[in-house]
């Protein structure tokens, strides 16, 4: 159950940090199709950060209906931001080629 937990909780910072990464290469970059491209990765990054800490909300910590509703809501945050980047990436790596 330990190594779960820190398995997640590593997975969660590589996440944020390469959501922080991209997040600052979209805001430096000029090009508007590299910028949605950094974006979308951001987005990807970021909706997987989300699940993974609605993951540890929901089954490590005690039970109560808050935490059930608050990892509920950010795995449907978290998806979304998947969907939205996955989809978004495949749109301007195509305008890039």
């Amino acid at each position: 159950m330990h190594a779960i937990q820190l398995t997640l909780f590593i997975l969660i910072c590589l996440f944020l940090g390469l959501t922080l990464f991209y997040s600052i290469r979209s805001r430096r970059e000029s090009d508007a199709a590299k910028r949605g491209l950094y974006t979308a990765r951001m987005n990807i990054c970021m909706g997987l950060m989300l699940v993974l800490i609605a993951i540890t909300q929901i089954f490590f910590f005690s039970e109560s209906s808050f935490r059930r509703i608050f990892g509920t809501v950010l795995v449907l945050i978290g998806v979304f931001n998947v969907f939205v980047g996955i989809r978004n990436h495949g749109h301007f790596d195509r305008l890039l080629r």
